[in-house]
């Protein structure tokens, strides 16, 4: 089969295009790393079997488990029930306890594997919520959920208290009382606006400053409870301001799915550790690189980790919160799910000029793990939109 096919350009001109990457080698067993690097991962929908695709969609639990044990096999943590996963964007709280109950029961029959789960306030509905007390009562219900199940939580943010909270105060209110009762050590998630639209003015201000502040504070004042805090705001130099003023003991875990690569290699003084959703998508590619840094090999980390950043600031580009899209059309690409369709339709939120264009790139960062079946997709996939 010839590795070739025809591809619409950003102007929708069809051109030939011949394959050039090849494929990443999976490790014999699960590498070692000397960075945390948890891959947030997405929820495989089953089309097959929706009456609701908006409402409720349905999810097919084996592919979505199995594409679980992919990631634990090439030596990743998962972020499980994150945005990635679709949260708040077609797969809600109901869905997110049966992930996190299946994901943690799987995670027992898997040498080495670990996670860490979601818990946010995403069954309430941000314009109905009244008080302070309505969100801190939310993420009490989902916290003690993850810990009922034996897992750990990141602490996601919530639309609900940025539409409630009044001041910084508000915020540390909040995530006194929640890191207070916690079980173990939580994670924090700091995810801009351009992940999610209702989350502006997120830590009681819009100006990255007086967030900082605040954060820093909620830090502070229960360092005991904190593992670390997850940045997401696609601007390095915030994320470096950041990781300078955590205290010691407390992570720093890249969320910048831009700039990750010399955010995780660090200035020679820190480094960020990672929870990032690109790494669903990028998976051996990553692996390949992170173990090569523990190792010492920077020059492979970068050979192997710059290539795959142009794909990602392209499936990350805005409008940001669509990225699932772009993740899970690799996953498809690459064998991990049968169809290319997404809870609540989400396919739908990017057009055809985007999925070419992430096609060329994932081939030029090595990232088609079976260009055969990727080629022979692809050609389906543009068929559907007139292109032979």
């Amino acid at each position: 089969m010839s590795l070739t096919l025809n591809l619409p350009n950003s102007d929708g001109i069809i051109r030939g295009y011949e394959l050039v990457g090849t494929p990443i080698a999976r490790p014999a067993a699960p590498p070692r790393f000397n960075r945390i690097a948890y891959a947030a991962a997405h929820v495989v929908s089953d089309p097959r079997k929706e009456t609701d695709p908006w409402g409720r969609p349905a999810i097919d639990w084996e592919a979505t488990i199995a594409f679980r044990r992919h990631l634990w096999s090439l030596g990743f943590k998962i972020a499980e029930a994150m945005d990635t996963s679709q949260r708040g964007m077609g797969l809600d709280w109901a869905g997110a306890q049966e992930l996190i109950r299946r994901s943690l029961d799987e995670a027992r029959n898997v040498d080495g594997a670990d996670l860490a789960c979601g818990a946010g306030t995403d069954h309430l509905i941000a314009s109905e919520t009244r008080s302070l007390d309505d969100v801190i009562r939310a993420y009490e219900t989902q916290v003690e959920y993850v810990e009922k199940h034996g897992g750990r939580a990141i602490m996601m943010a919530s639309r609900a208290l940025a539409r409630v909270a009044a001041s910084t105060d508000d915020y540390a209110k909040v995530y006194g009382r929640i890191l207070s009762q916690a079980r173990d050590k939580v994670v924090l998630h700091w995810l801009g606006d351009m992940f999610d639209p209702q989350l502006a003015g997120y830590w009681g201000s819009a100006q990255f400053e007086p967030a900082l502040e605040c954060v820093l504070r909620i830090i502070d004042e229960n360092q005991d409870k904190v593992e670390g805090i997850k940045i997401s705001l696609l601007d390095n130099a915030k994320e470096v301001q950041l990781r300078t003023r955590l205290p010691n003991g407390v992570l720093c875990f890249t969320g910048d799915d831009f700039n990750y690569a010399e955010l995780i290699e660090g200035d020679g003084e820190r480094y960020s550790h990672a929870l990032l959703g690109i790494f669903d998508a990028v998976a051996p590619s990553a692996s390949k690189a992170l173990a090569a840094l523990a190792a010492g090999d920077v020059a492979t980390f970068r050979s192997v980790i710059e290539p795959t950043v142009p794909l990602s600031r392209k499936i990350f580009e805005a409008p940001t919160q669509y990225y699932k899209a772009g993740v899970v059309f690799l996953a498809w690409l690459n064998g991990h799910q049968n169809h290319f369709s997404l809870p609540a339709g989400m396919q739908s939120a990017r057009g055809i000029n985007h999925y070419a264009e992430i096609f060329r790139l994932a081939d030029k960062a090595n990232v088609l793990d079976k260009p055969d079946l990727a080629v022979r997709r692809m050609k389906n996939f543009v068929g559907v939109f007139g292109i032979e």
